[in-house]
């Protein structure tokens, strides 16, 4: 049987990336939108290299830990490390999704609701990776 959590954390970081991925296509209008803040937006309009390389990195590590939800999974072969990353990931997600009382005022342009729905979205994932990880583990206790 697939672990569907780590199936629905693959899914939704492929989507993350796919979303960061669109900021640069469409440029500051979705850096708005997506709450990367004013300051992003700006230079992307003033066709800088930041933004589309912070958000190249940010959607490479996406896809990255969507392939390693997708091989604990059992969907791809078997990574190394595989247990440690999807915990790592999920420690990750989880931090941001808790932490956002103290990063909120690094960003003072973002809405209260922009934290607010981020932050569960985050939290979800980071759920998603840690309990996937947890039935990954008791998967391969029983081997």
């Amino acid at each position: 049987m697939k672990n569907k959590y780590l199936l629905f954390a693959a899914y939704s970081s492929f989507l993350a990336a796919f979303l960061h991925l669109g900021c640069i296509i469409f440029g500051a209008p979705w850096y708005r939108f997506f709450g990367a803040g004013e300051h992003m937006a700006k230079m992307a309009e003033a066709g800088k290299l930041e933004p589309t390389l912070t958000t190249l990195v940010i959607a490479s590590a996406l896809s990255v830990w969507g392939i390693f939800a997708l091989s604990g999974a059992g969907v791809v072969r078997r990574l190394p490390f595989l247990r440690t990353v999807i915990f790592m990931v999920a420690l990750v997600f989880i931090a941001r999704g808790v932490a956002f009382p103290f990063i909120m005022p690094l960003f003072p342009e973002n809405s209260f609701t922009f934290w607010l729905v981020s932050s569960l979205i985050c939290l979800s994932i980071g759920m998603s990776y840690a309990l996937g990880g947890w039935q990954l583990h008791k998967q391969q206790a029983n081997l």
